[in-house]
């Protein structure tokens, strides 16, 4: 299984991007898939999530009110719109696949993509 995280970039405080993660490889049997962000000097921490069985979302307080996840089965994609970015979004944001019994754990994640850059002026 490949995970490939697209979509990152430089955006002034206040606007928007769209990341993307495309699965390759073994597509079956999904059963969650998530995004997580790193900033420099912090652990990873939980961003959003979605269930693959009933397209469920899941977001960290940080996302809550701004970010939306989705995802398109058809073309082995998730995303992640995020609106009203803030400096403190400023994070390389990993998508991860998982068994789907813990949403928000690192751990319950198995498959990781190489992550992309989201760096938020002020």
């Amino acid at each position: 299984v490949q995970l490939q995280a697209s979509g990152g970039g430089l955006v002034q405080a206040g606007g928007s991007l769209r990341l993307s993660c495309v699965a390759s490889g073994l597509t079956s049997n999904v059963y969650a898939m998530a995004w997580f962000r790193q900033a420099p000097g912090k652990e990873r921490e939980f961003v959003a999530a979605i269930r693959w069985s009933d397209d469920s979302p899941w977001y960290g307080d940080s996302a809550k009110g701004r970010f939306t996840i989705a995802r398109d089965t058809a073309k082995n994609t998730m995303y992640l719109q995020m609106n009203n970015l803030k400096p403190e979004d400023t994070a390389v944001y990993y998508c991860a696949r998982g068994s789907g019994l813990s949403l928000t754990s690192r751990s319950d994640y198995y498959y990781w993509g190489q992550g992309t850059l989201v760096t938020v002026s002020s």
